[in-house]
């Protein structure tokens, strides 16, 4: 069994959206928003690299490396900690490039893709949850909809794939 659980993955291609944490060889961390992450597989996640030499820079010195994301409006997400890999090319990097090219279009460069092999996986909780055991993700969803001042959309089964 892999790292990565459905419930990881499920909210990896629902978000995208992560940090992700590198050292430099001077360990100075560096924290760099990114908004093309995917699962490859069940121990390794991958993203591209669009616009971030300092990412790249340190991932070359030191390839330990911490992904972030968290689901602002349930307050949970998860903590990935692993080891990079550089890619320039091949199945990871077309799987990466296409993706993003479909979705955003092709001016985004993807001047190489990182893949990381997910050594330890933790989740996030909001004090929402620690603190009060009973509570149900639907109520936590409600009221940080309501503070962010967003209203629920009504989508039809289609739409939710």
């Amino acid at each position: 069994m892999g790292k990565l659980t459905q419930d990881m993955k499920d909210m990896v291609d629902r978000l995208r959206l992560c940090f992700v944490a590198t050292a430099s060889p001077e360990g100075k961390p560096n924290l760099s928003p990114k908004g093309s992450l995917k699962v490859w597989d069940d121990d390794h996640l991958v993203f591209a690299d669009i616009a971030s030499p300092v990412t790249i820079r340190n991932l070359r010195a030191n390839p330990q490396i911490e992904i972030n994301m968290v689901d602002v409006f349930l307050r949970r997400g998860y903590r990935f900690k692993g080891r990079a890999e550089i890619i320039e090319k091949g199945p990871e990097f077309d799987f990466v490039a296409q993706d993003l090219w479909t979705r955003e279009g092709p001016q985004y460069p993807v001047n190489c893709v990182v893949k990381v092999a997910v050594e330890r996986a933790l989740p996030v909780l909001s004090p929402a949850y620690t603190f009060n055991k009973n509570v149900e993700e639907g109520a936590v969803r409600r009221v940080w909809l309501e503070r962010y001042g967003v209203r629920e959309i009504e989508t039809s089964p289609q739409e939710k794939r």
